[in-house]
């Protein structure tokens, strides 16, 4: 009799209302706490200040003379980056706008908002001739290296007597 007891109560109560809450509409629920989620970050961070930057995905491959980087940011239009050379270090800032969507979005997983990739170039580049492109998606800039630091092959001239006799 005393092992029936535990049974029955945890049969009915709370835990038989969750399930038939949960089959009238999961969405529901899961809106709510995204909602407080996302009212959870704003009060942390502050309405008014912008999101962390997040950070593109990027390749950086070197030639004899130049680096090229290809920074991944799909449907970013052109007037919404900003590619900077200070110094060795290259910034690529920019920001992913949030589209105007008709329905209710039910699921997103992607990256709207600020985002900011930095690159210390090794060596010395010519930040002047800099160039950068935008193509299906992909940045590419290519970071030409300054004349000092490319390896520069000197020929060998050959001393002709005339030269050092005085005559």
């Amino acid at each position: 009799m005393a092992m029936a007891t535990p049974v029955r109560r945890h049969r009915g109560g709370a835990m038989q209302d969750r399930p038939v809450g949960w089959a009238r509409n999961p969405l529901t629920e899961f809106d709510q706490l995204l909602s407080e989620m996302s009212g959870l970050m704003e009060s942390t961070v502050g309405g008014a200040a912008p999101a962390v930057a997040w950070t593109p995905l990027a390749d950086v491959t070197e030639s004899d003379d130049a680096f090229h980087v290809e920074i991944e940011l799909p449907g970013v239009k052109k007037k919404d980056i900003n590619v900077e050379a200070n110094g060795q270090e290259l910034v690529v800032t920019g920001e992913i706008k949030e589209k105007e969507r008709k329905g209710v979005l039910r699921r997103s997983t992607r990256r709207t908002g600020s985002f900011e990739y930095r690159l210390r170039l090794p060596g010395e580049v010519d930040t002047e001739k800099i160039n950068a492109q935008i193509s299906d998606g992909v940045l590419n800039i290519t970071v030409p290296k300054a004349e000092v630091a490319k390896p520069r092959h000197i020929e060998i001239s050959e001393k002709s007597e005339s030269t050092e006799s005085k005559g």
